[in-house]
């Protein structure tokens, strides 16, 4: 009997392990990438590029637009947005959490003390034990070391979590001010256009009282002032709001903060947007669903060799004795090896299918993060050509609305001076003034577009270059 229970067992772990392969699915999954970006030929860039790797530093990039205002407004949010510590705080949940995996792998020694009450048909009585006990699970089939590899992948995902929420609140930082200098500088233009309105109202005034003109050039004139004057609230509206939300990148509440008006400068940085391939690492989003598919290809291999044996080897060692006062004599000293109860080697037969409803739950999860990851990549490729296109097409734009400025100007000038000798009429340099204001406004509102598409030109392809490092950054994660 004892044979056929034996021959039974090695038929059905023979049937087991026929029917059951530890093979995973790849933790890389091939990408049809293009040889380079459709809008690359757009920039000449003259920065050095920094070693493709998410995990590298990507030194002070806001450096490059020499602006010692940005580089203290994004040190200042590094070190106090709450966004960037709650993101540290998953690294750090996700690093325990890899600990614990590691910590299944590993020697395990306790000890033990304490009473043990038992009975027969004779009586009953009491036995204290003083022992260490230790147990190792052999990794058989690769579920520890699997499970160990999927956890610390999940930390490595977070890691890369952390550096694109940091490139994201740099990046962010950048954005909000530029958008607030470029207001800064509409709201110039419309301090001296409203200067302007008011001159040309006591003009047509005083022609009015001297019987030169009529009462309708001086509504016109009041006219274009009160309007101009509305403009300029609705453009310091939006600053305010802008101010309000850079604060709170910053760590502060609106009231705590505000920036000081200054007209923007305009940002002349070139950005070489490299190869495809680069940005597949560079992208701390992208490494980070990567991460996330070689960690679901491990726990594949986690639910499959769940259908295999699992051997855990057991000890124990010490003293036992029905009087406490002779519980540590050397003839009261005892030892086992093996588990009190169960067996050293498992073998699962029937669980109800949980562990093919495990399998299948790993699989479908791996099918989810392979296209995610495509997607990630995709979306990087679309924001490096989206911003590509920007600068080419902003470029462009200010060199006309440049000309467009100054034509407009001199038409405001002659306008002007046909009014103040009589040969025009007042509609004339309404028109002309109109024309004027519009493209200064239009190209202070480009200038400002295009210092924002060179902070999402360096952010869509994953962060900053440098010709030497640049010190330590907060991309440096602790360890």
């Amino acid at each position: 009997m004892k044979t056929f229970n034996l021959k039974l067992s090695t038929l059905v772990a023979a049937l087991v392990l026929a029917g059951c392969s530890t093979t995973k699915p790849p933790e890389q999954v091939k990408l049809d990438l293009p040889g380079q970006y459709r809008e690359a030929a757009a920039l000449d860039g003259k920065w050095k590029l920094a070693q493709p790797a998410d995990a590298a530093d990507r030194g002070v990039w806001w450096s490059v637009f020499g602006d010692a205002e940005l580089s203290k407004l994004i040190d200042e949010a590094t070190q106090s947005s709450p966004t960037l510590v709650m993101a540290m705080a998953r690294v750090k949940e996700a690093r325990a959490t890899a600990g614990l995996a590691d910590a299944d792998r590993a020697f395990q020694l306790g000890a033990g003390f304490g009473p043990t009450r038992q009975g027969d048909a004779s009586g009953a009585s009491t036995q204290w034990r003083a022992q260490l006990n230790a147990s190792y699970e052999v990794d058989l089939f690769g579920r520890l070391s699997d499970s160990s590899r999927a956890a610390r992948l999940d930390a490595e995902g977070q890691e890369a979590a952390y550096r694109s929420v940091l490139l994201a609140l740099q990046a962010d930082v950048a954005q909000q001010y530029f958008a607030i200098r470029s207001l800064d500088a509409e709201l110039d233009v419309l301090q001296q256009t409203i200067k302007l309105r008011q001159e040309a109202l006591r003009l047509v005034q005083h022609r009015y009282d001297a019987g030169d003109t009529s009462e309708l050039d001086v509504a016109q004139a009041n006219t274009e002032l009160s309007v101009t004057q509305a403009e300029q609230e609705g453009v310091s509206r939006n600053r305010a709001q802008r101010d309000h939300a850079l604060a709170i990148l910053l760590g502060k509440a609106p009231a705590q903060f505000t920036l000081a008006t200054e007209a923007l400068q305009p940002v002349t940085v070139s950005v070489p947007p490299g190869l495809p391939s680069d940005l597949l690492e560079r992208r701390p989003d992208i490494a980070q669903a990567q991460r996330q598919l070689a960690a679901a290809s491990a726990r594949i291999g986690v639910a499959k060799a769940a259908f295999f044996p699992s051997l855990v080897l057991t000890a124990s060692g010490g003293y036992a004795s029905d009087a406490l006062h002779n519980l540590f004599q050397w003839s009261s000293r005892s030892w086992l090896l093996g588990p009190l109860v169960g067996t050293v080697l498992n073998l699962p037969l029937l669980d109800g299918g949980r562990n093919k409803a495990n399998l299948a739950r790993a699989d479908a999860n791996y099918e989810s993060v392979v296209a995610n990851y495509r997607q990630q990549v995709l979306v990087g490729f679309q924001d490096v050509e989206d911003n590509l296109s920007a600068l080419r097409t902003l470029d462009n734009q200010i060199r006309f609305q440049e000309d467009a400025v100054k034509s407009a100007q001199l038409a405001a000038r002659l306008a002007d001076s046909r009014y103040r000798n009589g040969s025009t009429s007042y509609f004339e340099v309404i028109d002309a003034q109109r024309s004027s204001l519009s493209a200064q406004r239009a190209k202070s509102q480009t200038v400002g577009q295009r210092a924002v598409a060179s902070v999402g030109l360096i952010r869509a392809l994953g962060g900053g270059w440098n010709e030497a490092a640049a010190g330590s950054s907060a991309l440096a994660l602790a360890k």
